[in-house]
């Protein structure tokens, strides 16, 4: 059997360290913010797997669909012998690409939990004995480095996770994406599309509340790790549609005049009713517009392929030789 290798680039305190400084930078701010990545503690990646299946929430069967039709196309085109996957999780969506990849060397797993890096590494080489999986605990919004594999290389980024990130931060995560690589190395991009807004905004609010409990979720990460007093039943989920900036948010928007107090962080939060705290954008994609972002860090798309409504697509696109 080949071996399984699991590889900490981030310190131990790591992730306590990063709430601390997200949230006293994130609730010290007027408009108040909390990046997306504390929904996903246990029961908010649970909450998570419960909106994937909901009939509202299209693009996960949508990107789906895609790698299940496209997935031998991708591993033709990107000739790849070493798969990354950024913010792997369980790896699921990624076995109907090494199923296309039967010639695949090394399969290099990134994500912050080690326990789901560790779960889906094993799992795979028992079911794939011939692969070599890799896996790196690594935050690849803050800078990574790879470990020597033979290329050509494939970069995933898949589920549409890029629209979380502002603009100025996608162009910044591209860039370093493309430090990566070498020319002729590949990115596959999972991209939301502009639609219909009542499309979008069911999407995330559906009609069961799930989402609206994943919202609220991040209240609950603040509470048990940093003593804080986040009363849930005080705020409510909040989906919006930007025209301007064409992206979803959710937010969470206090019911009544409050103030919360986080102990770690000697912090008292006031909000007044009806304030809101942004706890996500998700970006929407123009084809023309995902182009042109590659193309700014040093990328050709190559490839585009949507599902069969146009809702979702996944773009192939190779790192070429006069990056910035």
């Amino acid at each position: 059997m080949s071996p399984f290798l699991l590889t900490r680039t981030l310190p131990e305190d790591a992730t306590d360290a990063a709430l601390r400084a997200d949230v006293l930078h994130g609730l010290g701010h007027l408009p108040k913010t909390l990046p997306p990545k504390w929904f996903y503690d246990a029961h908010g990646s649970a909450l998570f797997e419960k909106i994937t299946e909901l009939p509202e929430y299209y693009p996960t069967r949508a990107e789906r669909e895609i790698l299940l039709a496209r997935a031998g196309g991708i591993a033709a085109a990107s000739g790849a012998r070493t798969l990354v996957e950024l913010g792997s999780g369980s790896s699921e969506k990624t076995r109907h690409l090494l199923d296309a990849m039967p010639e695949l060397h090394t399969y290099v797993p990134v994500d912050v939990s080690e326990s789901a890096l560790t779960q889906a590494g094993h799992a795979l080489i028992a079911e794939r004995p011939g692969l070599n999986v890799h896996a790196l605990i690594a935050d690849f919004t803050a800078g990574l480095t790879l470990p020597d594999t033979p290329g050509p290389r494939l970069v995933a980024f898949l589920g549409g996770t890029i629209g979380n990130l502002l603009p100025a931060e996608r162009a910044a995560f591209l860039a370093s994406v493309r430090s990566l690589l070498s020319p002729g190395d590949t990115l596959l991009l999972g991209t939301d599309l502009v639609k219909d807004a009542s499309v979008l905004v069911t999407a995330y609010d559906d009609a069961a509340g799930v989402t609206a409990a994943f919202n609220k979720n991040v209240l609950s990460v603040v509470d048990r790790e940093l003593g804080a007093d986040f009363d849930l039943d005080a705020f409510e989920h909040v989906a919006l549609w930007d025209p301007e900036n064409e992206w979803i948010e959710m937010r969470l928007r206090s019911r009544v005049t409050q103030t919360v107090k986080i102990p770690a962080l000697d912090l008292a939060v006031h909000f007044a009713e009806g304030e809101e705290l942004r706890t996500e954008i998700s970006a929407k994609f123009r084809a023309d517009g995902v182009r042109g972002e590659l193309a700014a860090a040093g990328f050709a798309l190559t490839h585009w392929w949507t599902d069969s409504e146009g809702r979702f697509a996944l773009s192939l696109s190779e790192a070429v030789e006069n990056s910035p």
